[in-house]
């Protein structure tokens, strides 16, 4: 599957356009990762434990997207578009989540 943010493939010729597909994932970052990131962000440095948590998500959120472009019976996607959001944290509340949503236009390529 090729896969691009771009709207065309150079070399490519675009045969049909299957529709817009989407690929979405919510990950629950625990309790130690949490505190470790806590303590690098009063320390300086970069949160491993979050990029690494970050790589995961867009992985599997790609993949997803992917397998339903697959199901529509498109070889590429065009437009791709990666979105990132902590959801449910405040100062408030213990727990964390990383929503990855990703997003592109299934296409059938030559």
């Amino acid at each position: 599957m090729i896969i691009s943010t771009t709207s065309s493939l150079e070399g490519k010729v675009i045969k049909e356009y299957r529709g817009v597909v989407f690929g979405e994932v919510i990950s629950g970052i625990h309790f130690m990762k949490d505190f470790t990131a806590n303590i690098t962000n009063l320390v300086g440095g970069r949160a491993e434990e979050y990029e690494q948590e970050l790589v995961n998500a867009r992985a599997d959120a790609i993949n997803e997207m992917v397998e339903r472009a697959k199901k529509i019976g498109a070889n590429a996607l065009i437009g791709v578009k990666v979105d990132v959001e902590a959801v449910g944290s405040s100062e408030h509340s213990s727990m964390s989540m990383l929503m990855v949503h990703v997003s592109g236009t299934a296409v059938v390529v030559e």
